[in-house]
């Protein structure tokens, strides 16, 4: 039976290493990133007896798990945060002496353990995601938008009254919640889901529109890339397409032409390249 928020005692935010740090005893992971987590959001305030957090790269998003973090920790109870060095770690004792905690700093392992922002391209229109809605036709059919974010790219697809329905899925539970008010639209069906796992089960569609990620915990990953290509081929009718935008360094042409029967770059601008590939 799954945990409900009352009955949450520890949490885990990430993954971290195992041989860094224990894991508290019954611990519900807490990620964004990880579907079917709990919300730390909803944990109730002080009714934590221990947190262990992998904190996130980004500053924003690192303060704001770090503040939901210790609101949910009761007095007297432990947290435990970690980053790499690199990626916010050598800030992660300042930071949380900033919110009022006595803290025991202590490096390990190119690690530093300290006892609403990080939605992709939360704040702007990303360039990428710009060129494609300048190239990209009127469609019509099921489709999906793989990584789909805020829903940007999904309410101007479901302007056509051709679009019978538009699966968005993202990894981010946050950016979900977001395209849920962003996109009401009856035709929209929205999943929290890792597209390199088997769900949501899609088959048939005629189109698929993407500007796929290439970062996984802040180091750049081109497979991830290559994961939505293949995805998007497994999914779409024969004769199906595939609207992926991407940076110009990023290396997709091959795993497209190998996955699809004609690729076509549409365009080529700001550094950013537009491909049509079809089934």
């Amino acid at each position: 039976m799954p945990q409900t928020d009352s009955d949450i005692r520890a949490i885990l935010y990430g993954l971290p290493p195992a041989d860094l740090a224990e894991v508290p005893e019954g611990a519900a992971q807490v990620s964004p990133l990880i579907p079917g987590s709990a919300r730390l959001e909803d944990v109730a305030e002080a009714s934590l007896d221990s947190a262990l957090l992998l904190a996130p790269p980004g500053t924003a998003e690192r303060r704001y798990a770090l503040a939901l973090a210790i609101r949910a920790v009761r007095p007297g109870g432990r947290l435990v945060a970690m980053a790499p060095k690199d990626k916010g770690g050598t800030r992660l004792a300042k930071e949380l002496r900033g919110f009022g905690c006595a803290v025991t700093d202590e490096p390990r392992r190119h690690h530093r353990i300290c006892t609403q922002p990080g939605i992709f391209s939360w704040d702007r229109l990303d360039p990428g995601s710009a060129l494609l809605l300048r190239h990209l036709p009127t469609l019509s059919g099921r489709g999906a938008d793989f990584g789909c974010g805020l829903g940007i790219l999904a309410r101007a697809v479901l302007k056509s009254a051709k679009v019978a329905s538009l699966a968005l899925i993202d990894i981010d539970r946050r950016a979900i919640e977001m395209a849920r008010r962003n996109v009401g639209e009856p035709g929209a069906t929205l999943h929290w889901a890792d597209l390199r796992s088997a769900e949501p089960a899609l088959s048939g569609l005629d189109f698929v529109v993407t500007n796929p990620p290439f970062h996984d915990g802040g180091a750049e990953d081109q497979a991830l890339g290559q994961v939505f290509i293949n995805r998007a081929a497994a999914v779409l009718r024969p004769s199906g397409t595939l609207y992926l935008v991407a940076n110009t360094h990023l290396p997709y042409e091959a795993p497209l032409r190998a996955a699809f029967r004609t690729v076509t770059t549409l365009a080529t601008e700001g550094g950013y390249k537009l491909f049509e590939a079809r089934k």
